[in-house]
Formats: structure tokens, sequence, C-alpha cells
């Protein structure tokens, strides 16, 4: 907290010097409610580094059941054939359905037009993180690249904090951080937020400039899966560029299919 002393952080917060710097060093293990609220309202936190700092000290104290859920998250390619089904049904948009590390496990038409472009190394299933940052396609795809490039890293480190023990997440973690610099760089930087609502810039390699808005949904159901929907504002250049991409997406599918 720039201008912020640890004592000052302490007073505000209403415990010991010595007690806030054990916790600033991660001994979470045993820490009440109350007091993780008083330091979240001391340095002055949002509602995603509020509840990062809560599932960080849950799981330190092995009581979270959010680390540790009853349902196992589905597998790449164990999704309910009815949710396929669903997303078929969305027709002007964008839809698919990704895990906590952003991988695409299923995919509407548009979707799989939109990210046509998505091939990083060929590796299965498509990850939007590595993608992000490890495909050259990528900069120019989001023309906003470096604010994607910061939410996709908070929105990592936020999942990281909801499940601790997901080894595959840490994987992934890890051969980011190996192999790219603004991956790793901005990991160290601990930013969190929540992801479900906002208005992002593309520039598709087919259709050129899209505007879009998005909604993130999670699934009850199936925990740790999120449904993401894009659209366009009605009578917008945007919206004509969806119409467009749908009419490339169905004659491309059409030419691969067999006869």
């Amino acid at each position: 907290m720039p201008g912020l002393r640890r004592s000052e952080v302490a007073a505000l917060a209403d415990v010991s010097v010595e007690y806030y710097a054990k916790l600033e060093r991660g001994n979470l293990a045993g820490v009440s409610s109350g007091v993780l609220d008083a330091i979240a309202r001391a340095l002055q936190l949002d509602d995603a580094e509020r509840s990062h700092l809560l599932h960080l000290a849950q799981a330190a104290d092995g009581s979270d059941t959010l680390t540790r859920p009853r349902r196992r998250a589905a597998r790449p390619g164990a999704v309910h054939p009815s949710l396929q089904w669903t997303l078929d049904a969305i027709t002007a948009g964008p839809a698919f359905v990704a895990n906590r590390r952003m991988d695409l496990l299923a995919t509407n038409q548009l979707a799989r037009a939109f990210y046509c472009d998505l091939t990083t190394a060929g590796q299965r299933p498509a990850n939007l993180a590595r993608y992000a940052f490890l495909d050259p396609g990528a900069q120019p795809f989001y023309t906003d690249w470096e604010l994607i490039a910061d939410q996709t890293v908070a929105i990592l480190r936020t999942n990281a904090g909801r499940d601790p023990h997901n080894r595959d997440l840490h994987d992934l973690v890890g051969e980011l951080s190996t192999r790219s610099d603004a991956f790793r760089t901005r990991w160290a930087s601990h930013n969190v937020r929540h992801h479900g609502t906002g208005l992002k810039r593309f520039h598709h390699p087919v259709v050129g400039d899209l505007t879009l808005a998005w909604e993130g949904l999670d699934m009850v159901a199936v925990p740790g899966l999120a449904v993401t929907i894009y659209t366009a504002e009605p009578g917008s250049p945007s919206e004509e560029g969806l119409r467009l991409l749908s009419s490339w997406a169905a004659t491309q599918e059409a030419s691969q299919s067999p006869a």
C-alpha cells in the first residue's frame, strides 16, 4: 500500500505489528475472518482481492471446501452433451466453456471461427492463456493486448487462490513463467480480479475489427467451469462482422465435412 507503513496498517486493523508481520509472511493458519476483514479494509482491497485473501487463509487453515470440492471438475472432452447442445443453440455470437486454467473445453461454431488462429503449437485442449503469451498471432488479434495480458494473469492468480491444489493449473503457470518474460513479470505482481463482464476489442484475420461485449457465467452443476458469450451491439459494424464470420464459418465447416 503506497505511503502506508506496516505499523499503520496494523493500527488500522487493530492488531499488533508483530502479528501483522507474521500474516504478511504468509502465516495465515488460524487467523479469524474478523482480522482478515479488518486488514482488507485497512489495505482498501476490492472484492476480488478480499476474496483472494480469504481463499489463501482458508487453504492455509485446511478449512476451505472450495479448495477440495466434492465434485471433480470435468476433464477435457468430458462436458455433458446437453452443454454442447446449449452452445450450439447460441448462433449470434461466439460462446465457449473454459475451466480454471482457461482451457477451451467446448465451443459453438462461431467460437471456433472466432479463435480460428488459436494454434499454440497444436496443443489440445486449446488454452487461452497459452495463446495470449506464447502464440505470435495473439498480439495482432487482441487490439488491447497489454490489458488482456494483465487480465489473463490476474484471472489465473485468482483461480490459483480458489483451487491451490490444482496441479494442472500450477503446471501451466510454471510453463508460462519459464517461456514468457511478460507472463513472469505479471505473475510476480500478485494482482487478482473477478472476471464477469466487460468489453473487448479484437482484430480478426477474416472479418477485421470487432468490439464485443462479453458475459461470464459460472456453472453451478460443474464447479470450476464457466460459459463465456460474446455479443455485438445491435446495428453496429461489429454485429455485421459477426454475421460475416458466421457465414464464413458455415462455409469452412461444410467444406471440411465428409461428402
